[in-house]
């Protein structure tokens, strides 16, 4: 009995020291992101990871200790409740529900889209009882929250040394971009969580194959492609563009948006397909996919890949299948 019980204790000081290093890893990666914006806005991506490793390898009610807790310090820390924080919760339960997702052995597709869809109906239902608590509309809550974020990036390419000239061009346009922003803002925090969800689950397999933790079998994910309807959704919203009217307009900006994020899987499961292909050095891959995350016109030439891989087959799928 007395040996049980010294297990037993050792056992849960065990679980008790994952708890922590699960907290402390998660609040150090989102400090990181508040603190420091440059270097935090690619570590800000990675927040759901802790939660989801250890959700995967200690079960589901010390996963969730992590995520309260976690929220606890940084609320603390913060002072306050805030769109911020509110923002750091739905990241872990990203992470969280990833990991719940791992045990039901989806598809890749049923996992993104399951986990994304869990976060972004909670972070709806958040952010209107945050509206409904502090008496303001989502609206204007969502002017506010972007009219200081380009006032801070205004100040962030100041403090870069910019040219004076850029700024003031910049500064001009602020009442314009801020318009638009506002109205692709579905897009946009759809396009983020879609692309988070599949970020994380592309570090958590060798994170968790090193731990020996279960994992799905995806199967090879550089032989994956977007349904092929698909294209057509995006024609329509490149059509809807042209229309006109204004709210037509912006339902098709914010349909490409969207679309062309999971074109851009697509693009970058083919790059990946020729590196594995050519056998690039780790170090090189590592460096090009900075560069594609980094350069504007060679993460185009991604989104291009996937779009156009559907007439193209780069990677002749269609000729293996026959």
């Amino acid at each position: 009995m007395g040996g049980m019980q010294t297990v037993a204790f050792f056992v849960q000081r065990e679980v008790l020291r994952d708890i922590t290093a699960g907290i402390g890893i998660t609040c150090v990666i989102y400090g990181l992101s508040l603190f420091m914006p440059v270097i935090g806005f690619f570590g800000a991506m990675f927040v759901p990871l802790p939660v989801l490793f250890y959700r995967a390898k200690l079960g589901r009610a010390p996963g969730l200790t992590v995520l309260v807790a976690a929220t606890a310090v940084m609320a603390a820390i913060l002072g306050r409740l805030s769109v911020d924080i509110l923002f750091f919760i739905e990241m872990m339960l990203l992470g969280f529900t990833i990991s719940e997702l791992f045990d039901k052995h989806l598809s890749i597709e049923k996992t993104v889209l399951y986990a994304s869809g869990v976060v972004l109906v909670s972070g709806l239902g958040s952010i209107l009882i945050y509206c409904a608590v502090a008496g303001i509309g989502l609206f204007d809550l969502v002017s506010r929250y972007v009219a200081e974020n380009l006032k801070l990036t205004l100040a962030l390419y100041e403090s870069m040394g910019v040219s004076q000239e850029a700024i003031t061009v910049l500064s001009n346009s602020l009442e314009q971009i801020q318009y638009v922003l506002i109205r692709i803002m579905p897009a946009l925090i759809s396009a983020s969580v879609l692309l988070v969800a599949w970020a994380n689950i592309l570090m958590a397999r060798p994170v968790m194959n090193s731990r020996s933790l279960p994992l799905p079998d995806f199967g090879s994910l550089n032989r994956w492609r977007a349904p092929e309807p698909l294209v057509w959704a995006l024609i329509a919203s490149g059509l809807a563009i042209l229309i006109p009217d204004k709210s037509i307009k912006m339902l098709g900006v914010n349909g490409i948006l969207m679309l062309l994020t999971i074109y851009f899987f697509q693009g970058i499961a083919i790059v990946s397909f020729f590196f594995e292909k050519k056998q690039f050095p780790r170090l090189v891959r590592i460096l090009l996919y900075f560069l594609i995350a980094l350069q504007q016109i060679f993460l185009l030439i991604v989104i291009g890949l996937g779009v156009f891989d559907m007439w193209m087959d780069f990677r002749k799928l269609n000729t293996k299948k026959e």
